[in-house]
C-alpha cells in the first residue's frame, strides 16, 4: 500500500468547490485580460491585478481536471485496516458523482481493500470494470493485486494461468511480466504454506529471475516458506546457498534464521546469529544490518519458550544500553510476556510500569489490551484479586486501540478466576452472575469455564463435567507412534473425476490427494463436493496441514481442538533443493479426530486413574 501512495501525485492544492463557478469566472477573467490589452504595447505592461487574476484561474482549471484524490486514496487505506469494506464502497460512490473517472490509484486501493479483506471475487470485478474504455485501466500494481487476492484465497490455477497472460502478452493492458509479479505470487504460496507449487514458480521462471541476477528476496522468501510449513530446521541450507551464490545476507535474513532458531529451541545458534550481526554491521559500517527491535522481540519469545530468564534479562538490559535501539511497543510487550512466563512477576510489573510511564510522553507506545490480559492470567493464578481489579478496572481507560468482546469476556473471567483463588466465593459468584447476565452465558471451551466449575463445586451446586484421560500414551512421544500409515488412508488421485470416486465421501468426512508421483498436494473435504463434473484437483484444498513425523503427540492434539483440523499430515523431509513441480515433503501417514476419540477414555470408566509422569489427562 507505500507504493499507492508513492504513485499519487503531491503537486495539487485544495479542490475547487464547483465546476460551474470556475467556468464563469474563466469567462470574466478573459474579458478582462482582452480589455486591457487594447490600452497596452505587450503583456509585460499589463497591470499586476490582471496577471494574478488569470494565474489563479488557470490554477482553478487544472484542479478541476485534475483533482486531488490522495486524501480520498488514505482514507481508503485506513478503512481497509478496519475491514469496513462496505463503507469504502459508498465513499467511492460518492466520489464518483463528485470528480467522475477516479483515477488509477484509487483503484488500485480499492482492489487491495478487497483482497485484504478476503473477496478476491470482487477484486477482480473491479479489475474487469477497470479494463473498460472509459475507465482508468490497469497497471503492473493492479496484476500484483489480483495475483496476491488469488495466492491467498489458494485459488493458485488462475493465478498462475494469469501470469501466463503476462508472459505471452496476451493479457489486458499488455503488462510486462517482471520479477515482482512473480516475487508477489511467491510470497502468497508461501504464505499460504504451498512450497510445492512455490518451486514450482522459481523453475518454470528460473531463467527470466537469473537473467536479473540471484535476489536476497528469493531467499528470504524460501526460508520463511519452510518456517511456516513447521521445517525451521531445514531453513538454515538457504543460508548455506545464499553464501554460495556469492550475496550477502541482510537483516531480514538474519531475522528470519533467528526466528528459525528461537521456534527450534536452538538458542546457542540464534546468540551466534546475533554476534554475526553485529560483526558484519561494524565491518560494513552499516546501520541497516545491526540488530533491530526485530531480532532482539525474536530471542527474548525464543528464550521465553525454553524460560531462561537469566539470558532474558541479559537481553533487556543490552537493549536498553543500544542508543540506536528503539524499542517499541511490540518489543515492550515481548519483554512483559517472556518476564511473566519465566516467574518473574515483579521485574515484569516494572517493564509495565515503565511503559505506561513512557506512554504519557510518547502516546504510541501505550499497551494493547492483550497484554492487561497477560498481566491478569499471572496475578488471577496467584490469587492476587485486588491486582486483578485494578488491571480490570484500567484496562478500558488506559488502553490503546478497541477492546473487542473476547477480550472483554476473558477479563471478567479472570476477575472471578481471581476471586475464586483468594477464596473469596461469594464475590466469585458475584461475578459469574454478572457474566451470565452481561453476555448471556459462558462458553465451556473458554479459560473461565473452569472457574466457573470451581465456583458452583464450592457452592454445593453439582456439575455434568467429566474430563478425558490417554491411559495407553504418552503426550511426548512422536505422533508417528499412533498415525495411521499414509496408504491405509488410501489417498486419491488428483485427476480423478468426483463422480467416479463420490461414494468414498459418504463414508469418509476428508479424503488426502496425490499427484502422479505419490506426493500429498491437498484434501477434498465432504462439504466442497458440489460439482460431480470437477475433477478432485479443483474441489481439493491445497496446502494441508502438515506436521514432521518427530513431532509430540500432544503438539498435534493442540492442532486438531484448536484449529479444528479434520485432516493432519504427517511428512518425512526430502530433498530440500528438489526443483519442479514434484513436491518437497513426503507424506507418510495422518492423523484424524477419529484416531484421537479411540485412545481417549472418560475418567468414569477407570477404575484406578493414574496420573503419573508418561500419563496425561487432558480435556477432549
Amino acid at each position: 500500500m507505500q507504493q499507492i501512495h508513492g504513485l499519487s501525485s503531491s503537486s495539487h492544492e485544495t479542490l475547487t468547490p464547483s465546476f460551474k463557478l470556475c467556468s464563469a469566472t474563466t469567462t470574466t477573467t478573459k474579458s478582462l485580460f482582452t480589455c486591457n490589452c487594447i490600452s497596452y504595447s505587450s503583456s509585460s505592461e499589463l497591470p499586476r491585478r490582471v496577471l494574478i487574476t488569470n494565474s489563479i484561474t488557470k490554477r482553478s482549471q487544472d484542479l478541476t481536471i485534475q483533482p486531488n484524490l490522495k486524501r480520498l486514496t488514505s482514507r481508503i487505506v485506513d478503512l481497509s485496516r478496519r475491514r469496513q469494506l462496505r463503507q469504502i464502497f459508498d465513499e467511492i460512490e460518492i466520489a464518483k458523482k463528485r470528480y467522475g473517472k477516479l483515477n488509477i490509484i484509487v483503484m488500485n486501493a480499492v482492489m487491495d481493500a478487497c483482497v485484504h479483506c478476503g473477496d478476491v471475487d470482487l477484486a477482480i470485478g473491479i479489475f474487469q470494470e477497470m479494463l473498460k474504455p472509459e475507465s482508468c485501466g490497469v497497471d503492473t500494481i493492479s496484476f500484483g493485486i489480483i495475483l496476491k487476492g488469488l495466492g491467498e484465497a489458494r485459488r493458485i490455477d488462475e493465478a498462475f494461468q494469469l501470469l501466463e497472460s503476462v508472459d505471452q502478452g496476451t493479457a489486458s493492458g499488455r503488462p510486462k511480466l517482471s520479477s515482482t509479479l512473480i516475487y508477489g505470487l511467491l510470497n502468497s504460496l508461501i504464505e499460504a504454506g504451498d512450497l510445492r507449487r512455490a518451486h514450482g514458480l522459481l523453475a518454470r521462471y528460473r531463467s527470466m529471475l537469473h537473467d536479473d541476477g540471484p535476489s536476497i528476496l528469493m531467499y528470504n522468501l524460501l526460508i520463511k516458506g519452510y518456517i511456516n510449513t513447521g521445517l525451521p530446521q531445514d531453513a538454515f541450507a538457504i543460508r548455506d546457498e545464499i553464501l554460495r551464490q556469492g550475496l550477502k545476507p541482510d537483516r531480514l535474513t538474519y531475522n528470519t534464521l533467528v526466528f528459525a532458531c528461537a521456534k527450534s529451541g536452538q538458542m546457542n545458534a540464534a546468540m551466534r546469529l546475533l554476534a554475526e550481526m553485529k560483526v558484519e554491521a561494524q565491518k560494513v559500517d552499516c546501520n541497516n544490518l545491526f540488530p533491530d527491535a526485530v531480532t532482539y522481540t525474536t530471542l527474548l519469545k525464543g528464550f521465553r519458550d525454553v524460560k531462561d530468564i537469566l539470558s532474558i534479562q541479559k537481553l533487556v538490559m543490552e537493549m536498553k544500553s543500544l542508543e540506536n535501539l528503539c524499542i517499541d511497543r511490540i518489543a515492550y510487550t515481548g519483554i512483559v510476556d517472556a518476564l511473566l512466563i519465566c516467574g518473574s512477576t515483579k521485574s515484569a510489573l516494572c517493564i509495565f510500569g515503565e511503559i505506561l510511564k513512557l506512554s504519557g510522553e510518547f502516546p504510541y507506545l501505550r499497551p494493547k489490551p492483550h497484554l492487561y490480559l497477560s498481566m491478569m492470567r499471572t496475578f488471577a493464578v496467584q490469587g492476587d484479586y485486588s491486582m486483578v481489579k485494578t488491571f480490570h478496572k484500567r484496562m478500558w481507560p488506559d488502553t490503546a486501540g478497541s477492546i473487542s468482546r473476547a477480550v472483554q469476556v476473558e477479563a471478567d473471567e479472570l476477575l472471578m478466576e481471581a476471586a475464586i483463588n483468594s477464596g473469596q466465593v461469594d464475590v466469585a459468584r458475584q461475578v459469574l452472575s454478572s457474566i451470565n447476565t452481561k453476555w448471556e452465558g459462558i462458553s465451556w471451551t473458554s479459560r473461565g469455564s473452569m472457574a466457573a466449575v470451581r465456583v458452583e463445586a464450592l457452592s454445593g451446586f453439582t456439575t455434568m463435567f467429566s474430563p478425558y484421560i490417554l491411559p495407553q500414551v504418552s503426550l511426548d512421544d512422536p505422533i508417528k507412534n499412533i498415525m495411521l500409515p499414509f496408504e491405509e488412508a488410501h489417498p486419491l488421485r488428483a485427476n480423478l473425476d468426483l463422480k467416479k470416486v463420490v461414494m468414498r465421501f459418504f463414508r469418509d468426512a476428508v479424503v488426502p490427494v496425490v499427484d502422479d508421483w505419490g506426493s500429498c498436494i491437498g484434501l477434498v473435504h465432504r462439504e466442497d463436493c458440489t460439482e460431480l463434473k470437477a475433477t478432485l484437483s479443483e474441489i481439493m484444498r491445497s496446502a494441508p496441514p502438515c506436521v514432521p513425523a518427530t513431532t509430540s503427540i500432544g503438539r498435534v492434539i493442540d492442532l486438531l481442538l484448536e484449529k479444528r483440523y479434520k485432516m493432519i499430515v504427517v511428512v518425512k523431509p526430502n530433498n530440500l533443493y528438489e526443483t519442479g513441480y514434484s513436491s518437497s515433503l513426503r507424506a507418510i501417514g495422518v492423523f484424524t479426530p477419529e484416531q484421537l476419540y479411540k485412545v481417549a477414555t472418560p475418567a468414569a470408566e477407570l477404575q484406578e486413574p493414574c496420573i503419573c509422569h508418561n500419563q496425561h489427562m487432558s480435556l477432549v
